[in-house]
């Protein structure tokens, strides 16, 4: 994963996405892709992302399994947008028509950020959108996809974000580059929330779940250790100690694979901790507090709302 965050910013705005799809198009691509939002909207409890789908000329594609979708709009018809995804079919090379070329071309001008997803870095790179650029594709297709765009920095990464240009190596890794755009829009701990939703989906717990990340290793036992000590919080050095490691040492592992320190890490997991109660119960927020590891309710009360924009209190009534 390389990120070039120059264009992304937090703010209130809600983003406005298109979604170039092609017959023949991955399902398994687009769900990895517009599910992680769609959660993300549910949990923010508004509207952080729109989404739009769009061909070529406006008229319905299927999906290589079937899956019959009918666009809201053309591509040339769509003004202006934050990302558009494009995601092609498999058979992507006979898509590079120079009427789609020059639709791309275009499209590039109206919206802020063009992303390619599977096989859609050749499309992109076809209609001279990733010239100088760092970009992968599937993985199946780097050695050509390099031999093809010489001018092209070629990297094997699950995706790349190199300033206004998105490339993202297949299916499975589309799920990651959602869930990476939404914590460098709205936060880490709606990213990590987004990512719980799917890994334990329906799960009775009040209590968040194992973070996804390595099976092993000094990370994955620290947040072990977390989970279990979220009424009362351990210090970040005593972690490390019990995990084997320096605290710089952990410092330095957390940000390589969870892009965030242990300190920042524990504090979301205890603040989503207290989200899921403020949710799922009716337990007082003095008392969620406690068992959260904050001592003052107030404190927590703070905390809270910078997170999530709302108190405790104000989300249970808007929920009522």
């Amino acid at each position: 994963m390389i990120i070039m965050r120059d264009w992304f910013k937090s703010y209130e705005a809600t983003h406005l996405v298109g979604i170039l799809l092609f017959e023949q198009f991955s399902n398994h691509c687009l769900a990895n892709t517009i599910e992680p939002l769609r959660a993300a909207n549910s949990f923010a409890r508004r509207t952080l992302y729109e989404w739009r789908y769009l061909t070529l000329d406006g008229k319905p594609v299927a999906s290589s399994s079937g899956l019959a979708v009918e666009p809201d709009a053309a591509l040339r018809d769509e003004m202006h947008g934050d990302i558009l995804f494009v995601l092609p079919s498999y058979g992507y090379r006979q898509l590079a028509t120079p009427e789609c070329l020059a639709a791309l071309r275009a499209a590039a001008l109206r919206y802020d950020v063009v992303a390619g997803l599977d096989a859609g870095s050749w499309l992109l790179a076809e209609a001279g959108l990733l010239q100088d650029r760092r970009a992968t594709i599937h993985w199946q297709e780097l050695e050509r996809f390099a031999e093809r765009f010489p001018d092209i920095d070629v990297q094997r990464e699950r995706f790349i974000i190199d300033g206004d240009r998105i490339t993202c190596g297949g299916a499975m890794a589309a799920f990651d580059l959602a869930s990476e755009l939404i914590g460098l829009h709205y936060g880490e701990a709606l990213r990590v929330e987004v990512g719980w939703l799917f890994m334990h989906e329906g799960t009775a717990s009040s209590m968040p779940a194992p973070l996804p990340m390595p099976k092993t290793g000094p990370v994955q036992r620290a947040v072990q250790l977390m989970q279990q000590h979220l009424e009362g919080p351990l210090p970040v050095e005593e972690i490390a100690r019990r995990v084997g490691q320096n605290q710089r040492a952990l410092e330095q592992r957390f940000k390589r694979e969870l892009g965030a320190t242990p300190r920042t890490v524990y504090r979301r997991m205890r603040l989503l901790a207290a989200r899921r109660l403020v949710d799922e119960t009716e337990i007082p927020v003095g008392e969620i507090a406690l068992r959260c590891g904050y001592e003052d309710p107030s404190a927590m009360t703070r905390a809270f709302r910078m997170e999530f924009g709302l108190t405790p209190r104000a989300i249970r009534s808007v929920s009522r």
